[in-house]
């Protein structure tokens, strides 16, 4: 008996006295899964929900009469010792000790299944986060939303959504040309033009490219920049795809900008924009229309001069995704996209989406390193491949999924680097170490895993009730953390567990303590039941661990 279980039952019950005429409420007045949560104190019982002051006016009757209709249902559940009326209508719900040590078994044969769900079952998503310019390396600005964005795609596909992570590469305008004349120029030992890039990367890639073909630093300028202009572009592509690896993060998709221009998939998005009734054409532009769902001001899709503008580029994505079959459009944006927002949402609507449904926007604030150096190879910013060569890829997914995304955050080096129970991801990790380390000691003095020597009315103790609480709102937490983008639930939750854990694992122990003479003593029902535990414990950290794309270590 968990949260879920009891909610689910509990919608049946009301939907039931419905059906008996015992309440007079529409069927879908019922929420889907009516909230059910700790109580304040937990004397008051194990779980508390307030379904009666929910839906007790709107039935027409007083709450705590309502209440008193399904209290007696939910006590005739199995697994439920008591259920109490508090108050004005709120319902105490106590469990019986074996339910909830049974939680411990259910855990442990659902394995890696366990905190999954079926919420988001049958939406179709793509997650498009990070798309970095491939014109220098990734940076500390990239980081944040590489984590969040992988960290969410996981916790959407635990929740049953089909998601694709989609890298868009920007790889048409003139940021390429630029690109393309800095590396000749350093080629050419001379300094970059106005506005190109000069980081030591930039020298590196003149370097790599001569080494394969010497003969283009003699050819003329015209001639050599399309070349240098493929090949640079396919070299820093390839340093963030091995920088992404390097950080755990994966694309299932690589989507060109180029290839809308050349493919006319452009011209196509504004003769469709055009048919949806929301363009216009002023001052020898084309423009859509965009205030017309709330954006401060109306856009150009095609310039006075014919070249179309990069929010033409911006609708011809927008329309491919939906044309690949994406329900769902998330985009992260960093800081200074903010205004990038409203142009988006106004964008699907005047494509015909629904702009509250088929897009979202999300915004990550910015982030900051005490210490950090500046790159030795791009000069003026902070690589993500050198925080994490510093500071370790668990440690930076980890302290970035643990706070939302739209808090500016400041990370403490010393503290991520230290192994102490104030460094989060360390607390975390030792957790489950130390739960592997403690089913070890088990296996070796005989207290294994049998179903036949587990009772779970034997895990009484008041730390094994807290342990067990927490490990039962897993699976809501990991719902809640979907629907909200919010990867910091599942964090948060996690070092509650491992409080938990800790706690449990000073009070009681797994296996028997030696008698005094040194014999060990044969173990009981209590310690083959407390290895069950135990292992459903590693078992949840792992799986939270492994959502927010961060290893759960057999040792440390």
């Amino acid at each position: 008996m968990n949260p879920e279980t009891l909610s689910a039952a509990l919608a049946h019950i009301v939907r039931s006295a419905i059906d008996a005429g015992e309440i007079n409420l529409p069927i879908d007045a019922v929420p889907e899964a009516p909230r059910v949560e700790r109580p304040k104190s937990r004397d008051h019982g194990d779980w508390a929900t307030n379904i009666a002051m929910q839906l007790g006016k709107r039935a027409g009757m007083n709450p705590r009469q309502f209440a008193e209709i399904v209290a007696p249902k939910i006590q005739s559940l199995d697994g439920v010792a008591a259920v109490d009326i508090a108050g004005p209508g709120f319902l105490n719900i106590t469990l019986d000790a074996a339910a909830i040590g049974e939680l411990a078994r259910t855990i442990v044969e659902a394995g890696e299944e366990y905190g999954r769900n079926d919420q988001a079952a049958g939406d179709v998503v793509n997650v498009e986060f990070v798309s970095a310019n491939p014109t220098g390396p990734l940076h500390i600005g990239h980081t944040r939303w590489a984590a969040l964005g992988d960290a969410i795609s996981r916790l959407l596909r635990a929740s049953g959504a089909t998601v694709t992570n989609e890298y868009y590469i920007n790889d048409y305008g003139a940021q390429l040309e630029t690109f393309a004349a800095s590396v000749w120029a350093r080629m050419h030992g001379q300094d970059v033009p106005e506005g190109g890039y000069p980081g030591g990367y930039v020298h590196e890639i003149a370097d790599t490219i001569l080494a394969e073909d010497p003969s283009i630093k003699d050819q003329a300028y015209d001639q050599a920049l399309p070349q240098l202009r493929k090949r640079a572009y396919e070299i820093q592509l390839a340093d963030i795809r091995a920088t992404l690896d390097e950080f755990a993060v994966h694309f299932d998709v690589w989507f060109s900008e180029s290839k809308l221009h050349d493919d006319g998939a452009v011209d196509s998005a504004l003769e469709r924009l055009k048919a949806q009734g929301h363009t216009f054409e002023q001052d020898g532009a084309f423009w859509l229309r965009t205030t017309d769902f709330g954006d401060d001001k109306d856009r150009v899709l095609i310039k006075a001069d014919g070249k179309p503008t990069y929010f033409a580029g911006d609708a011809a994505y927008y329309l491919s995704k939906k044309d690949r079959g994406f329900e769902q459009k998330i985009y992260l944006l960093g800081a200074d996209h903010h205004g990038y927002v409203n142009r988006l949402r106004a964008l699907a609507a005047c494509a015909g989406d629904d702009m509250d449904h088929n897009i979202e926007v999300l915004i990550g604030q910015l982030i900051s390193v005490n210490g950090a150096r500046l790159s030795k190879r791009a000069g003026n910013i902070i690589e993500l491949r050198d925080l994490i060569d510093w500071l370790g890829v668990d440690a930076l997914r980890y302290s970035l999924a643990r706070y939302p995304n739209d808090s500016p955050m400041e990370i403490d080096p010393d503290l991520l680097r230290s192994q102490t129970n104030d460094n989060p991801v360390f607390y975390v990790q030792y957790a489950h170490a130390r739960s592997r380390s403690a089913a070890r000691t088990a296996d070796a003095q005989g207290v294994v895993r049998q179903v036949e020597t587990f009772d779970a009315s034997s895990l009484d103790h008041p730390t094994e009730e807290e342990l067990l609480s927490k490990l039962a709102q897993f699976p809501s937490v990991v719902g809640a953390a979907a629907k909200g983008r919010a990867p910091h639930r599942v964090a948060r939750h996690l070092e509650a567990i491992a409080a938990a854990y800790h706690a449990w694992y000073a009070a009681c122990r797994i296996v028997p303590a030696p008698a005094q003479d040194g014999t060990k003593p044969a173990p009981e029902t209590v310690n083959y039941s407390r290895r069950w535990l135990n292992d459903a414990t590693t078992q949840v950290l792992a799986n939270g661990l492994g959502l927010l794309g961060v290893s759960a270590p057999e040792k440390m």
